[in-house]
């Protein structure tokens, strides 16, 4: 593609570097990414995406912004408060980066319909809330063969792992089946430092800038984890699991599940 001036000039600095140049930004405005959340993680991972010059962003969600989302939820602001956060989230990241097209899907995910939402685009990144959306997109992504950027948040500590099915484990290759309802407090009911879903979201969109150039090394079998208070990465490989239920040898999930009756939703 021929870039416009003032698209050497916004990427110029992308431009330059010898891993990504004019061949790279172009797979970038090529690319299609979707959303789960538009929320503490998404906010992040779309603005920076957005700035990239990611072609087509797909958010997919239908919670409204709430005055207490602030605190976290850059893509948002105070005049929003009460308007959806994929439309609030629409508004802010085309605003940044006209070139960039935002896809809304204002519903909720469900084993009906995640695969016609997520089919089209190259890379997923799972920034939702609660484990039964966890556990549905990644079964979706494995069985769809899609890139998958997985990440969640709680109190002062987060953590990132990338996903691509046939490459590396899955989420169920760590934790195999959804907690118990009641086991793990969700962040309304423990708190979450805004800055730690700044720092893991942006993680997030560089694994997704890593897999798009196929530059670097992805968190691919290995799961990253911070700790804000005593400021400390470290990463723990994960092995696949043979007998994973999803992506093993012998699957025993070959179709979707809703986890809603056994999980506690509204993290």
């Amino acid at each position: 593609m021929d870039f416009r001036e003032d698209q050497i000039l916004r990427y110029s600095r992308h431009i330059l570097l010898p891993e990504v140049g004019g061949t790279g930004q172009e797979k970038l405005i090529q690319a299609k990414v979707v959303l789960v959340g538009a929320g503490g993680l998404g906010s992040p991972v779309g603005y920076y995406l957005a700035a990239a010059g990611i072609g087509t962003i797909g958010i997919i969600d239908n919670d409204t912004v709430e005055i207490s989302n602030l605190q976290r939820q850059i893509a948002h602001n105070t005049s929003r408060i009460g308007v959806g956060k994929a439309d609030s989230a629409k508004e802010t990241f085309e605003t940044l980066n006209p070139d960039v097209q935002v896809v809304t899907h204002k519903e909720r995910l469900t084993s009906e319909n995640i695969m016609d939402i997520i089919g089209d685009y190259d890379v997923v990144v799972d920034g939702s809330d609660n484990f039964p959306t966890r556990y549905l997109v990644n079964d979706a992504c494995v069985m769809l063969g899609k890139p998958l950027v997985s990440a969640a948040v709680f109190r002062f500590e987060g953590q990132v792992m990338s996903i691509v099915p046939g490459e590396g484990p899955c989420y169920r290759c760590l934790f195999e089946v959804p907690p118990p309802p009641g086991m793990v407090p969700s962040c309304q009911e423990a708190g979450i430092l805004g800055v730690v879903t700044g720092v893991i979201g942006t993680i997030q969109a560089t694994e997704v800038v890593k897999l798009i150039l196929d530059i670097g090394k992805p968190l691919k079998g290995l799961l990253l984890l911070w700790n804000a208070l005593d400021m400390h990465f470290r990463t723990v490989k994960v092995p696949r699991n043979r007998e994973c239920p999803v992506c093993g040898e012998n699957p025993t999930i070959t179709e979707l599940i809703d986890y809603e009756q056994f999980c506690m939703m509204g993290h």
